[in-house]
């Protein structure tokens, strides 16, 4: 599925294995110490080799970790991109500790750096849905509303933003928020009331 700004700009929807979508930068839901892990994670490390830990160590020497809501890059290493990004979610509590805040942020980090490195397509998994426990349609309607406004910048050099979703109930969480159109901005709890 496919949603396109006025300018041509895309967002796809995809049901599979992000490690094996080539595009410029691949986001990985990565955890707060940068140490590996399951999940998207786990798959990224794997498919992209010891390359990317060894990286991933050197940052941990110089900055310790990544704040939850933030991002890191390295190189790719065997994966189908130049870069990956390390984006820390949040774990959800409840909706009331500042997670819809912190997970629009790690989108934001991540289209931002993709802006400073001149690339033109992303992959994104569904960031904090899996053992951080985020309901799905609230994160798809954070993650959607965040890559929707950064396209739709006059200056932006990206030009396609991927979700790769894993499972069928993530894919049509989102496909069903993208065909709301504009409704989709706000999280899913909101609209309903």
């Amino acid at each position: 599925m496919e949603w396109l700004t006025g300018t041509g700009r895309k967002i796809v929807l995809e049901e599979g294995d992000i490690t094996r979508v080539a595009v410029d930068a691949i986001v990985n839901a990565a955890n707060s110490a940068l140490a590996g892990g399951g999940g998207v994670d786990g798959a990224i490390h794997r498919a992209g080799g010891p390359e990317i830990m060894r990286e991933l160590d050197g940052i941990r020497r110089r900055i310790g970790g990544c704040p939850t809501g933030s991002a890191v890059a390295t190189a790719a290493g065997r994966l189908p991109a130049q870069y990956v990004f390390h984006a820390v979610g949040p774990v959800y509590r409840d909706g009331r500790h500042g997670e819809p805040e912190l997970l629009a942020s790690c989108y934001r980090k991540c289209l931002n750096m993709a802006e400073e490195r001149d690339v033109r397509t992303v992959s994104v998994p569904a960031i904090s849905t899996g053992v951080y426990g985020y309901p799905l349609e609230e994160a798809a309607g954070i993650a959607l509303r965040e890559v929707k406004a950064h396209l739709e910048k006059a200056d932006t050099k990206l030009q396609k933003v991927v979700f790769v979703l894993f499972g069928k109930a993530a894919y049509e969480a989102y496909a069903r928020l993208l065909l709301a159109g504009p409704t989709f901005c706000a999280p899913a709890r909101h609209r309903l009331q």
